[in-house]
């Protein structure tokens, strides 16, 4: 059967969107990443630069060198780290605690997790709350109150829901107990989705943003993404940029490539975990959505 003039003409124009689209997409990346590696010599002369003809670490160097910037950095691995692993621990002990038919009050607790995925309290009724546990410029005040989701809990649920009661049991006949049976045959069946909302939280966390903004007012406590939204935008201002400001300081490099450089450490060490879950990823997200 012969294609019309129509039926050729419309894939030619869907790939070539496509591409343009893509090439619009991935060039402020691209732009990102060369800016971040070009020579400060090269960098002063001036216009856009494509592909510089001279590299360098030294923006890096420097970056990694000063304390406020690594400071930050530790402050964001420990929220992604720590963050984590407090997070999934709470939403799978309640996910699958929620599953098993026996607990008591469980469908009451499932109305009131559902009812936290509906409604928001907005900001002040958890500031004041930190304010009141003593949790202002805590560490834990940027995970204790983001511990764990309503919307997660429920997706995770559907998971442990698919696992066959009969393996619980067999386990209990053998004089395991609940919390063994949670750790030895839950938790290893588990991994796909444990990976997938693992990745979900670890993303959370490593951009923690907003509430790193409303309850952190000493500097050196910072994540990385505030410390770069200073660095991008308020280092001029006194209060807001100070940690910043000091990391500017440097006159023989650019602002510009620093502030590139800052760019890609914080986005890279998502993209570099993502590969080794996607297998997990996709796999946990298909299966915790649907019940078998």
């Amino acid at each position: 059967m012969r294609k019309s003039k129509e039926d050729l003409l419309f894939p030619i124009f869907n790939y070539f969107l496509l591409t343009l689209i893509s090439l619009i997409t991935i060039f402020p990346l691209y732009y990102v990443f060369v800016v971040s590696f070009t020579d400060p010599s090269e960098y002063v002369k001036g216009g856009m630069q494509f592909f510089p003809s001279k590299w360098t670490l030294v923006s890096y160097k420097y970056l990694l060198s000063t304390p406020a910037f690594m400071n930050a950095t530790f402050v964001s691995g420990f929220l992604a780290t720590v963050g984590t692993a407090c997070s999934l621990i709470v939403t799978a002990a309640l996910a699958y605690t929620l599953s098993r038919k026996r607990m008591l009050a469980r469908r009451l607790i499932m109305l009131l997790v559902l009812f936290t995925t509906l409604f928001n309290p907005g900001l002040i009724p958890p500031y004041l709350l930190v304010r009141d546990l003593h949790l202002i410029n805590s560490l834990w005040s940027l995970i204790i109150p983001v511990l764990t989701s309503g919307w997660y809990i429920l997706l995770m649920k559907g998971f442990f829901d698919s696992i066959p009661d009969s393996l619980e049991e067999a386990a209990l006949i053998d004089g395991c107990n609940d919390i063994g049976v949670w750790f030895k045959i839950i938790l290893p069946l588990s991994l796909p989705a444990m990976a997938a909302f693992g990745l979900f939280y670890a993303v959370g966390y490593w951009n923690t943003f907003f509430s790193a903004v409303l309850y952190m007012s000493d500097a050196s406590k910072w994540p990385l993404q505030v410390l770069l939204q200073n660095m991008l935008i308020d280092s001029s201002t006194a209060a807001g940029g100070a940690a910043a400001q000091e990391m500017m300081n440097e006159q023989t490099i650019p602002p510009e490539t620093l502030k590139m450089a800052a760019v890609v450490i914080a986005t890279v060490p998502i993209l570099l975990v993502y590969p080794f879950l996607q297998k997990h990823f996709a796999k946990g997200v298909m299966v915790g959505s649907v019940k078998g």
